[in-house]
């Protein structure tokens, strides 16, 4: 059954897609292959919950919040923190990280 691309506007089969995704190389991710060894564990530090889900503030620098999360790049992972303010919910400062 011919698809419709919506920007352009014209009907290509699913079958053509392949061909000329096969003939420029390009292949469909699907997931992360894990490495075997051992995944998750105790948390570096523990510090006490002061918060309580309470995410209102009424003036700057009374609480802020962090994440970490990792992004896989060709050159590898990057792991990137980043500290919010709560009264604000702007970016207070980030750091990015390259392991090895």
């Amino acid at each position: 059954m011919p698809c419709r691309a919506m920007d352009l506007g014209e009907l290509i089969s699913e079958n053509r897609v392949a061909r000329l995704a096969s003939l420029a190389g390009i292949a469909a991710q699907v997931g992360y292959r894990r490495r075997p060894g051992r995944y998750g564990g105790k948390p570096a530090a523990v510090v006490e919950n002061r918060l309580a889900q309470r995410f209102e503030t009424s003036m700057p620098n009374q609480a802020w919040v962090t994440d970490i999360t990792y992004i896989r790049t060709h050159e590898g992972w990057l792991y990137l923190c980043v500290v919010i303010d709560l009264f604000s919910r702007r970016v207070v400062g980030w750091s990015a990280h390259s392991p090895g």
